[in-house]
């Protein structure tokens, strides 16, 4: 017999006390002991801290949905939270209801099956009343917390994958007319079904792995306590029963997860193209279904080690089949695929090319870009300019990067203002269409000085914008700045049809935070002279305030508790906009949306001014289609079909869907069908507006430059691949740099037809390579808008890129040698982007050349560039380029060279021709021209630099 003595000492009362127990290979049953303990004090206090705790959280969440619940009815869209809110709740509960039954289910199984392997109960007596210690409670209570947490853990996982979901359970049941050429399931089983099933099957196949997981614990730890207890460790039926009933669950859930990877199959990339090849279609995907047979046998063989002797060599056995099974798959796939796909691949796989073809164009709507052939002729005849005047007349000289330096120095007229990007539009200006560029003043409260930023400021006073400026895209001032049609604060327009009768942005790009309107502190509005105009707010938008708790609950969810309750200025009226930000304010009334990059502020027919972005329902899920990347997402399906429209004084948010036959917005509308309205409600002076997206044309233009090939021989060999050609652009240390090119919206007359139409542009070279082979227009007016035409260049003559016309440009002596005089003392040229337009029957090239001041970011035009295939013109201005390029005139870098010469008068004595005055006249042009370019006065200067062309000029004469 072994005796062991153990002593416990604890401070009560200033008494120790000593404790013997004896120990003779299991714990006795009575210890006694005349210590009373405090155990339910410290459970109170422990159970009173989880409640508090339990409480603000759950306080917190509620208090966050309340005030969502008031913004959604701020907006109209009440319907929408409790649709969406009830969807949130439903996956959470359900998910994690069946999640804590299983894992506490499968905990309490286990405890049962390893009970005669865990410790027993044993009693204390203290102060001669026994008390009971056993291990079951305290394993109960550990098996109930760790399936309560992963069950909370796994329910919030599950709520965030509602919108999948809410489309499997909502989703139209008609099959539509597509279906995958493989297993013959219709488009909506793809979009909606499978990614349902892989969320459930993976939620399902994390239970069964935790299952298992806690099955072999309790097995090491119910073999332990044997050890301790020096029993003898055999395999007896007890212990394997519990792991087998998991593994007859595992097995299951692995058999569901292969089966439904066999429609993972078409998803699959591959070197040469994107989903099953014949490889998967002859021998995978039956391949794969022998293995969910051998998983199944094998939860049979387990259920059955757990129902009669169980043993661990059935549970190896179990498994056993479907490794042997997915072995064999393995080698019989790698020997079909290199021994009779890889020396016949075209043949073997032509068939299953063809279906990628077909599928990547549907997914990404390449089908509804049509083709022509265009001459792309190189004589001034083929541009044919008298019947071209809209194109000409409509060609962007201003560079979005310059003309945004420009306005940030001219038209910001504070410092906490700022236009965060500029926007390419068209306007009918009495009578006329224009292509404009917008700019939306908006204030950046981070730009307010330091001894200004304060609570009654930032949250009461600076609230909003102001104005817009709009400007031609080619009208340029005597000095080289901006013509412009709308500036200054308050608004002034040069035209009685164009007027801005809200200019107020409370709602932009830059609005990132909240503030309280109708206060009794007024808001700044402009600045007018020494003093500033005030206004106050008097639209409907906002949540209101009321009344003092309302405050206070409003203050703790916007983190403004210090302040909103206590201050003076908040009355029961006042209202409270979050949410500001557009970007921000759509994506959570549309969390379910993919948003383009690039919203564009439009001035309606009454004035006011409304923010447009174009929003895109995607997939990655499309069978047969290739994936490509949109933003940080990896997707293979895309449709603009809804536009959005947030009012940028009131907040107001309207959806508008303009792609009617899209599933997926289709299921979206059964959702939600008081979200979204039809394009047809939208205002004709906002519909006329609209554009071909920028973000959908890029992906589009990528697709296409690969899926333009619809033979498989071709697109098996890269014949004809296609890439977005490069430019020449100007970073910020004045050096030259190729990038891609990025698409521009134009006003042009596209060959063939009637009128001028806005469109957005790229061009495309062959791979690897510099010259053009071919041309992409988005069509954005009436019954053309979301279409697009390629015009494709002839391939048996080279025909000159961007690269190209740069390095002509380069090359040219007299531009060469200017462009090099203007990169030093203190400025440097920047070149703008170069637009390749389709005129006539021949293609004309354009870039605008800047000056720019290093001390002054405000860019001056001094060039302008023409060229054909075979003429290159340039002049101080449009005009005088288009004369040189159609009217034979000599290019010119003067300005006043390009004029014919005007006599003397008898008064105006000759010009010098002694060689040392004409020295020291250029050597003094040439100090002010140094001069008034560090001042940053280019216009003065580039008179000057005229001046020192011309006396150079005459020196060079008399040299002669």
């Amino acid at each position: 017999m072994l005796y062991c003595e153990l002593a416990l000492v604890t401070s009560l009362q200033s008494e120790c006390l000593s404790i013997t127990i004896e120990y003779e290979g299991k714990l006795p049953d009575f210890i006694d002991s005349q210590y009373r303990s405090s155990t339910w004090g410290r459970r109170g206090i422990f159970f009173l801290a989880a409640l508090a705790i339990g409480v603000f959280v759950c306080g917190r969440i509620g208090l966050s949905y309340w005030v969502d619940l008031l913004w959604f009815q701020s907006l109209g869209y009440g319907e929408v939270f409790w649709k969406s809110a009830g969807l949130q709740a439903i996956a959470f509960l359900l998910f994690a209801g069946i999640t804590f039954l299983v894992l506490y289910g499968a905990f309490s199984a286990l405890r049962r099956f390893h009970e005669a392997d865990l410790p027993r109960a044993h009693a204390i007596v203290i102060a001669g009343e026994p008390i009971t210690l056993s291990v079951q409670p305290v394993l109960r209570v550990i098996s109930f917390c760790i399936s309560i947490a992963v069950a909370c853990v796994t329910g919030l996982a599950m709520m965030a994958e509602w919108p999948t979901l809410a489309l499997f359970w909502y989703a139209p049941h008609a099959t539509g007319s597509v279906a995958d050429p493989i297993f013959g399931k219709p488009l909506n089983f793809f979009l909606f079904t499978l990614p349902a099933w892989q969320l459930v099957n993976n939620w399902l196949l994390t239970l069964a792995i935790a299952t298992c997981a806690v099955a072999v614990l309790f097995l090491f730890i119910t073999s332990g306590v044997r050890s301790l207890a020096k029993r003898q460790i055999t395999y007896a039926p007890s212990p394997w029963r519990g792991l087998s009933i998991m593994v007859a669950f595992l097995l299951p859930v692995l058999a569901m997860n292969v089966y439904v990877g066999r429609f993972q199959l078409l998803l699959e990339h591959h070197t040469i193209f994107d989903g099953i090849t014949y490889t998967d279609a002859h021998i995978t995907i039956y391949g794969l279904l022998l293995v969910c047979a051998a998983l199944f046998l094998g939860a049979v063989i387990s259920a059955y080690n757990a129902v009669r002797h169980s043993r661990g060599r059935l549970i190896v056995a179990a498994i056993l089949p479907a490794v042997l099974c997915y072995g064999a798959l393995g080698i019989v796939g790698w020997y079909v695929g290199n021994f009779i796909v890889k020396p016949n691949e075209l043949v073997r796989e032509e068939h299953f090319i063809a279906h990628n073809i077909e599928m990547t164009r549907q997914a990404y709507g390449l089908n509804h870009f049509a083709q022509r052939e265009f001459p792309a002729e190189t004589t001034v005849d083929a541009a044919d300019p008298a019947n071209n005047q809209p194109t000409l007349q409509n060609i962007r000289l201003w560079d979005w990067r310059a003309l945004q330096d420009t306005l940030r120095q001219v038209q910001e007229i504070r410092t906490y203002y700022d236009f965060p990007d500029i926007d390419i539009d068209r306007y009918k200006i009495d009578g006329t269409t224009r292509q404009v560029m917008l700019a939306a003043r908006e204030l950046n409260v981070e730009k307010l000085p330091v001894s200004s930023r304060n609570w009654i400021n930032e949250k009461l006073i600076y609230t909003h914008g102001y104005g817009v400026t709009m400007n031609p895209v080619n009208g340029f001032t005597a000095e080289g700045l901006p013509t412009l049609l709308l500036s200054n604060m308050p608004v002034q327009s040069t035209f009685q049809s164009l007027t801005v009768t809200r200019p107020q942005i409370y709602f932009g790009e830059l609005t990132d935070t909240d503030v309280y309107v109708r206060t009794r502190q007024q808001e700044f509005d402009y600045p007018q002279g020494q003093n500033n105009n005030l206004t106050s707010y008097e639209g409907n938008g906002g949540i209101v305030l009321g009344g003092f708790l309302r405050r206070v609950m409003l203050a703790i969810d916007r983190g403004d508790l210090g302040k909103l309750p206590f201050s003076d200025d908040v009355n029961s009226q006042s209202r409270l906009l979050m949410r500001r930000n557009i970007r921000e304010r759509i994506a959570v009334v549309a969390p379910f949306l993919s948003f383009d990059q690039d919203p564009y502020m439009v001035v309606g027919d009454d004035g006011r001014l409304s923010w447009i972005l174009d929003a895109f329902t995607v997939s990655n899920n499309y069978p047969y289609s290739t994936h490509y990347n949109l933003g940080e997402s990896s997707i293979n399906y895309i449709r603009n079909s809804v536009k959005v429209v947030v009012d940028a004084y009131t907040g107001a948010t309207t959806l508008y869907v303009f792609d009617s036959e899209d599933p997926i917005l289709a299921s979206y509308r059964r959702i939600f069908p008081s979200l979204f309205k039809d394009a047809s409600e939208m205002p004709t002076d906002l519909r006329r507006h609209v554009r071909y997206p920028e973000g959908l044309f890029k992906v589009q233009s990528e697709v296409y430059g690969l899926y333009h090939m619809t033979n498989p021989a071709v697109f098996f060999n890269r014949e004809d691949l296609w890439t977005v050609a490069t430019e020449s652009v100007t970073d910020g240390n004045g050096q030259q740099t190729a990038q891609i090119m990025q698409p521009n919206y134009v006003l042009m007359k596209l060959p063939g037809g009637s009128s001028e139409e806005f469109v957005e542009i790229l061009p495309f070279t062959p791979a690897n390579r510099n010259n053009l082979i071919g041309w992409i227009a988005g069509r954005c007016d009436g019954a053309d808008y979301g279409t697009a035409v390629v015009y494709d260049f002839p391939k048996t003559k080279l025909i000159d890129g961007p690269q190209q016309i740069e390095a002509r440009i380069d090359q040219n002596a007299q531009l060469s040698g200017q462009l090099t005089l203007w990169n030093q003392q203190g400025s440097h040229v920047l070149r703008g982007s170069l637009l390749v337009i389709p005129s006539g029957r021949a293609l004309l090239y354009a870039e605008p050349i800047y000056l720019q001041a290093q001390q002054s970011p405000m860019p001056e035009l001094r060039l302008v560039v023409l060229a054909l295939q075979d003429k290159l013109a340039y002049g101080t201005t449009f005009q005088a380029a288009l004369r040189s390029l159609f009217g034979g005139e000599a290019s010119s870098l003067n300005a006043s060279e390009a004029a014919q010469p005007v006599p003397a008068s008898k008064g105006t004595p000759p010009p010098s021709t002694d060689i040392n005055e004409l020295i020291s006249e250029a050597a003094k042009d040439f100090a002010d021209y140094q001069r008034l370019t560090a001042a940053g006065k280019l216009g003065e200067a580039g008179l000057k630099l005229d001046a020192l062309k011309s006396v150079l000029e005459r020196l060079n004469a008399h040299r002669k």
